[in-house]
């Protein structure tokens, strides 16, 4: 599942991490991308000594055969940590799904964390390159109105029964989180299901700030034609 930040990715984690038949890898090429790129990420060290911090190390973990008695393996993917350099011959090995996210709504929550912003760190190009590889797109908006029905799309795609499970989780951590949890996922760890979707983003760009619209304005370009390969139920 490729997302952008400030998405509805973790809990969607949770929700296949909940299911008895499945496992999950979290941001897998989270350390080579801290590597590659040297930005100083919370928990940098700890990131780069726990996960492969090479570009081989971190495909062959993509790529690990299930463990015994696991149907699926679920990987949660941030697209920003797709850089250019990373041969992508490897992808053809997976199935890919695609998680949307209106990119208003993304810069508004992410300059909560850093100002400067670029295209490339909310994932956009990144998702327009993967979009064709998709089997399914869907949006975060859309997900939240009914998060069964899609989950339930998603099973049948993948030939898996779907499981109740999928809609609520104990609180709390898990062994499966990537060691950066305690600076990201407070939210996530509180919750025990979805939340119930806000009012809906419109991408009006009036209430960013007035060095972003120029940005958001080419993040709108491109989520407009992701968003037309949505799955609309």
């Amino acid at each position: 599942m490729w997302s952008g930040p400030r998405n509805l990715s973790t809990a969607l984690m949770r929700a296949w991490e909940n299911r008895p038949d499945t496992v999950v890898l979290d941001e897998p090429l989270y350390a080579w991308y801290l590597a590659r790129t040297g930005l100083d990420h919370p928990g940098r060290d700890e990131i780069l000594a726990t996960y492969p911090a090479d570009a081989e190390g971190a495909v062959a973990r993509c790529l690990a055969p299930a463990p015994p008695g696991v149907r699926a393996v679920y990987q949660k993917h941030m697209t920003h940590h797709l850089l250019p350099e990373l041969e992508r011959a490897w992808l053809d090995e997976l199935r890919h799904f695609m998680l949307l996210r209106d990119p208003v709504a993304v810069l508004a929550s992410y300059t909560q964390v850093r100002e400067e912003v670029t295209l490339a760190d909310i994932g956009l190009p990144q998702q327009l390159e993967l979009v064709d590889r998709a089997e399914l797109v869907i949006d975060a908006d859309d997900f939240l109105a009914d998060p069964r029905a899609y989950l339930e799309v998603l099973c049948l795609r993948l030939a898996l029964p779907f499981s109740e499970r999928m809609l609520s989780w104990p609180a709390g951590r898990r062994e499966s989180d990537g060691c950066w949890a305690p600076h990201w996922y407070a939210a996530v760890e509180s919750s025990t299901g979805f939340n119930r979707p806000g009012p809906r983003a419109t991408g009006a760009i009036d209430g960013l700030p007035p060095h972003l619209r120029p940005l958001a304005e080419e993040a709108l370009d491109i989520y407009a034609t992701l968003a037309a390969h949505r799955l609309v139920l």
